[in-house]
């Protein structure tokens, strides 16, 4: 293997400090793309959708939890995909062993689910094996098909008027790698992290950064 040059400690800090300007650049567009996320135009979901979870029936507004946002993952552990019925597919697994605790993003009025074609009883035992934790719904119908997912993974995203349901963001392929934490999920949603600092348009919910931030265990009210 070719190895790039051994340096002096001065030379190493003069090359990161080289790269830590395109690095920042970089932030800062994730932050501008971000911001445009926020500004996309929503798409009003008219179909009633039914899920099978860990309580029985569920339709597309029952997942949100009393939530304004809602996060859906579409994780491959279904009949006839590798790993079945042991495990989900194994991109689809890495993906749920990336996932923070959900209490964070709970505290931004945001609720995260996975959904696969897999019956409940499957996806306890394999949620169980796997020390995961998060919702995970059974699709029962077209929802996979309408919005991306029937033939490969993605993430949607959606707000919530009341009882009124849109769809604002979208992310499949590649772009799932950089899922998992608190601050990627956010960042996909309509609402973004709700920070003042954001470049969000007018009345968007916003606080501080690092006052609404806790210890998972205690936030205030329902987790």
């Amino acid at each position: 293997m070719k190895t790039p040059p051994v340096v002096s400690p001065q030379e190493w800090e003069a090359a990161r400090q080289q790269l830590l300007v395109e690095e920042k650049r970089l932030t800062h567009a994730r932050d501008a793309l971000a911001a445009k996320r926020r500004r996309m135009p929503w798409q009003a979901v008219e179909k009633e959708y039914e899920f099978d979870g860990p309580d029985g029936r569920a339709s597309l507004l029952d997942l949100f939890e009393g939530r304004r946002q809602l996060i859906v993952y579409r994780a491959f552990f279904d009949p006839g995909v590798t790993g079945w019925p042991d495990h989900a597919c194994v991109g689809c697994s890495m993906v749920g062993d990336h996932v923070g605790h959900l209490a964070h993003l709970n505290a931004r009025d945001t609720t995260l689910v996975f959904a696969s074609r897999a019956p409940q009883p499957e996806i306890e035992r394999v949620k169980a094996r796997m020390g995961w934790t998060m919702p995970w719904y059974t699709i029962t119908d077209d929802f996979d098909a309408d919005f991306g997912v029937d033939e490969w993974h993605g993430t949607n995203a959606f707000l919530r008027e009341g009882d009124r349901v849109f769809r604002t963001y979208f992310i499949n392929a590649r772009g799932d790698e950089a899922l998992g934490s608190t601050w990627s999920y956010l960042d996909m949603t309509a609402l973004g992290r709700q920070e003042t600092w954001e470049d969000s348009p007018e009345d968007y919910p916003q606080t501080p950064p690092y006052e609404w931030w806790n210890w998972h265990d205690e936030y205030h009210g329902r987790p």
